[in-house]
């Protein structure tokens, strides 16, 4: 089918539904986007605000109008340091590992054609952290500040390469596969980060703990910007494919039957996810179930058409990494709980139950 052809059907579809319903098709995925966007916004003034400094809100917002020329005034004393140079990094890396890792988690689940793909889950997360592990426990410095997120992308390709070929069988993805095959990788990523450790010194040993838990606690500047070419490039690739993930949902062969090249398509999309995987480690470490929890809530809200679920899977994933950052860093405070861990305590009971639902209403695994 021609892109002519395609728009074509696309406008007579549109034309022969009742306008009623193509505005309330339209107006949920609208105000959902706008109540993440606030919710996101919220989150930001009060993740900088909180903290053994206290910031009030007025302050931070003409701190902002200073900084960009807009009239206001820094924050008195130590505030402005601490508001940019700690609070400021560490929301601004939550955006990005948030909206990176829901943006992935969605890609993954319209590539595999189920709600249990997710970086984490299958693996892809470990994969990654196995080659920022290795790129610190080895001393690689041959590309600078890009050597880290380098070796969690090469390291994160290659592993959602393997998951993918692993888990196809007749043609098609199978869930239990690609669930077992998750487990084996994410198993032989423990192994090869204990082989790591075992030839790391003490200071290597406490920043690949890190990488193991995860954390935005040493968000700085230059980190932030080491990663976000790799994250801005494979956020700004993802809504290209949202039309051609619609007709996958179909099946691969009317997919085809539509002229989508589902294999190179794929393989595009790979890319994709370990670009956005591999930003999102190297700079927090591995950060579990955004990516199956974000999506599959947006899409029982909004719909499973693509080109909604992806932005507001950015944003509401940016928008829970930013407060679940800030209930990590003041619910034992001064001690600060690893992120990974938290998202993990949240997002396994999630697992179980969408694990048990897919199952029951696909009649069992047999």
């Amino acid at each position: 089918m021609t892109a002519t052809a395609e728009r074509g059907a696309d406008l007579a579809e549109e034309a022969a539904e009742p306008p009623s319903r193509r505005t309330r098709a339209w107006a949920v995925p609208t105000l959902l986007g706008l109540g993440l966007t606030a919710l996101l916004a919220l989150g930001v003034l009060v993740s900088a605000s909180n903290g053994a400094f206290a910031i009030p809100f007025g302050d931070i917002v003409s701190s902002i109008g200073h900084r960009l020329g807009l009239g206001g005034s820094p924050v008195e004393g130590t505030g402005e340091s601490v508001l940019w140079n700690i609070r400021f990094p560490r929301v601004v890396l939550g955006i990005l590992v948030g909206g990176c890792l829901a943006c992935a988690g969605a890609l993954m689940q319209g590539m595999f054609g189920n709600p249990l793909a997710e970086p984490g889950v299958i693996g892809v997360s470990s994969g990654a952290a196995v080659g920022a592990v290795a790129a610190i426990a080895f001393g690689f410095t041959f590309a600078g500040n890009w050597t880290i997120p380098f070796c969690a992308f090469v390291a994160g390709l290659f592993t959602v390469s393997v998951v993918y070929v692993l888990s196809r069988s007749g043609g098609r993805t199978e869930v239990v596969t690609l669930v077992l095959t998750g487990v084996a990788v994410n198993g032989l990523a423990g192994a090869l980060i204990g082989v790591s450790i075992f030839y790391a010194d003490n200071d290597e040993i406490t920043a690949i703990t890190f990488w193991q838990m995860g954390s935005l606690s040493q968000a700085t500047w230059p980190k932030i910007l080491a990663v976000l070419p790799l994250a801005v490039l494979g956020l700004l690739a993802a809504p290209r494919f949202a039309r051609r993930l619609d007709l996958l949902s179909l099946g691969e062969r009317p997919a085809r039957h539509l002229g989508v090249d589902v294999e190179r398509m794929r393989l595009q999309l790979i890319i994709i996810v370990a670009l956005l995987t591999g930003a999102a480690v190297a700079v927090s470490g591995v950060i579990g179930f955004i990516g199956l929890v974000v999506p599959h809530l947006i899409r029982m809200a909004a719909g499973p058409g693509h080109r909604t679920l992806l932005p507001l899977a950015t944003i509401g994933g940016a928008a829970v990494i930013v407060w679940a950052d800030l209930a990590a860093r003041t619910i034992a405070a001064p001690a600060e709980i690893p992120l990974g861990i938290l998202t993990a305590l949240v997002g396994s009971p999630f697992f179980f139950w969408l694990l048990r639902r897919t199952r029951r209403r696909q009649g069992g695994w047999a």
